[in-house]
């Protein structure tokens, strides 16, 4: 292990994480932290590998301001001093055979799936890291689009803060087990 490293059970990791509303001005992510997330992402599945998973990140305050202009005031307010990442996907790739045709009744559902998948990752890597996340689904997506020059093939799902916690928001109730298995007999 490396000196000062510390390594937490992957439970601890999963239980650990929370979705975080105010964030330290004391501390800012760098570059680096989030080439570090992006990396854990890389590695989720998806369909077919398709990997069609893509990051617009903003480190640098004016890039994360485009980014927030394209947010609704509570959400501004809910990343102010985090780094932000917008969360697109490639679509008519991921479910889809190389035709065109989708492969299945979910279509392009199987882009958002994977992207999903993909962003679990980086948010469980961000809480090893011990910094926290938001992902915030209500957002501007065409004016993402515009802000950011991102390509018209790809769909813009969500943008995560990504910062250094200014709180600890309390475990929310979890659903047992046995309220969402459905035994197949």
């Amino acid at each position: 292990l490396c000196k000062g490293m510390i390594i937490m059970d992957f439970n601890e990791v999963i239980k650990s994480r929370r979705s975080i509303r105010k964030y330290s001005a004391e501390k800012s992510v760098t570059a680096e932290q989030i080439e570090e997330l992006i990396k854990s992402a890389i590695y989720a599945p998806s369909w077919k590998n398709s990997q069609t998973a893509r990051y617009y990140c903003a480190v640098e305050q004016d890039a994360i301001e485009k980014v927030r202009n394209c947010l609704p005031e509570f959400n501004q307010k809910n990343c102010e001093n985090s780094a932000l990442i917008v969360t697109t996907f490639v679509h008519n790739r991921s479910g889809f055979k190389p035709d065109g045709e989708a492969q299945n009744e979910c279509g392009n559902g199987w882009g958002y799936y994977d992207l999903g998948l993909a962003n679990e990752n980086l948010l469980l890597k961000a809480a090893e890291m011990g910094l926290g996340t938001l992902v915030m689904g209500i957002r501007d997506g065409e004016m993402l689009k515009s802000t950011l020059n991102i390509p018209n093939e790809e769909t813009v799902v969500a943008v995560i803060a990504v910062g250094y916690p200014n709180i600890e928001p309390e475990m929310p109730k979890r659903k047992d087990p046995n309220d969402i298995i459905n035994w197949i007999k």
